[in-house]
């Protein structure tokens, strides 16, 4: 009897290291959970919503990515407006890349549609550069009137870029795919 329960203990202890291997493993390179902070991408998202990101993820025009912030010791949370080799503008609060209009659905508007939510800008003015430098994005919060993005602290590197925002998990009123 004291041999079954040593190889049940054996079998209970290879179990759970292996689980907590592939644990590690997924969350260190696979996918991780973050917790947004602040009111910068509302709609969006909101203070204290919980997200999975991936870490595997090909960024692209218009995703929400969380990375290293350029300016402090933490982590922001942003959409990618300008891929390198764009050149991204703001007039009249429509958002030009390359020249192309864009309509922003996940801007935070102000029910005053005389207030502009994002101000007259070109790369050139905000950087020195007039496209986006290889192995560099331009992010932007989807509220714009108080969010601190690449307007404030420039080009982010592809390199500080921790995953793309792929579901929300909480609140659990708010599950899925982001907007």
């Amino acid at each position: 009897m004291q041999e079954n329960t040593k190889k049940e203990v054996y079998a209970w202890i290879k179990s759970i290291t292996f689980a907590l291997i592939i644990a590690f493993l997924c969350r260190n390179f696979l996918f991780s959970p973050t917790t947004v902070y602040g009111e910068s991408m509302e709609p969006t998202f909101q203070d204290k919503d919980r997200v999975l990101i991936s870490k595997t993820s090909d960024i692209q025009r218009f995703d929400v990515v969380v990375f290293n912030a350029p300016d402090a010791d933490k982590r922001y949370i942003k959409r990618v407006i300008g891929l390198p080799g764009d050149n991204v503008e703001m007039k009249d609060d429509v958002l030009y890349i390359n020249g192309k209009p864009y309509e922003e659905p996940y801007v935070k508007r102000n029910n005053n549609i005389s207030l502009r939510v994002t101000g007259d800008f070109t790369l050139k003015e905000l950087t020195g550069k007039t496209t986006v430098p290889n192995g560099y994005f331009f992010v932007l919060g989807d509220n714009r009137l108080i969010s601190k993005d690449s307007r404030k602290f420039g080009f982010i590197s592809a390199d500080s870029i921790i995953g793309e925002v792929k579901l929300q998990f909480f609140p659990i009123k708010d599950i899925g795919l982001p907007k």
